[in-house]
């Protein structure tokens, strides 16, 4: 699976988690770019996440990620 779809399929599971199906994730997209988007909502998105790709992160992994399209690259290295 390739970035662009792993992109998709996160941008798919954020829809979810913050009810709205509008929601454009993007590389440098942040927290504080989204509505809702605070620690609770986090932890399901990650959660969510995990579960989707059939991966765990480590707490050093989820603290260094600084934007969506870190995280992208993080789960795609994972899944390689």
């Amino acid at each position: 699976m390739g970035y662009e779809e792993v992109m998709e399929k996160v941008t798919e599971i954020a829809r979810e988690i913050f009810e709205d199906e509008e929601l454009v994730l993007k590389d440098e997209t942040v927290a504080a770019d989204v509505d809702g988007w605070d620690s609770l909502t986090h932890l399901a998105l990650m959660n969510e996440i995990e579960n989707e790709f059939e991966i765990k992160f480590q707490m050093k992994e989820v603290q260094g990620i600084k934007n969506v399209g870190e995280l992208v690259r993080v789960i795609v290295e994972r899944i390689s």
